[in-house]
């Protein structure tokens, strides 16, 4: 746009220089110069615009290109992340139900061992106690047994004596 109005101002200079000269006014050919050195000057200022305007937009393009071109990668990368954490997410999800649903279970067995060690200990103490018995039992069975031998040895010698002496 702005090419287009120097290009306007320029033409319309031109046509002033030349219609100035035919009109024999004081426009000097070093002015006339020094206006077109201007010109120029402008154009090559406008040019130099231009040129770092289109590498500028460039350089963004190219920018804009790599920045989609990343976004693609993160898009991929944050993708492959996703697929990985959900099977996980869910494994351990479950292996967490499963653990809460076994102390579930374990609560009460546990009771129920405890209760049961207790009850073995009491049978095991009464048994004990009852062997015990048994044994102080079999040892005075066995001193009476003893002691009815004896006697019953005894009563026989004497019998056998009275039975000699019968004789």
């Amino acid at each position: 746009m702005q090419n287009q109005q120097l290009q306007t101002l320029m033409q319309g200079g031109q046509q002033m220089s030349g219609s100035l000269s035919f009109n024999g006014n004081n426009i000097s050919k070093e002015d006339e110069e020094m206006s077109k050195s201007a010109l120029s000057s402008f154009r090559a200022k406008e040019e130099e615009i231009e040129k770092k305007k289109l590498e500028v937009k460039e350089k963004v393009q190219a920018q804009l290109g790599r920045i989609e071109e990343e976004t693609r990668r993160l898009v991929i990368i944050r993708e492959e992340l996703e697929a990985l954490s959900d099977p996980m997410k869910k494994e351990v999800s479950t292996v967490r139900k499963r653990i809460d649903i076994v102390n579930k279970e374990l609560k009460p067995l546990g009771q129920i061992c405890q209760k049961k060690e207790r009850e073995y200990k009491e049978a095991l103490e009464l048994f004990n106690e009852k062997h015990k018995e048994k044994v102080n039992l079999i040892s005075r069975l066995m001193e009476l047994v003893g002691e009815s031998e004896k006697m019953r040895m005894k009563k026989l010698e004497e019998l056998n004596k009275s039975i000699e002496t019968i004789q």
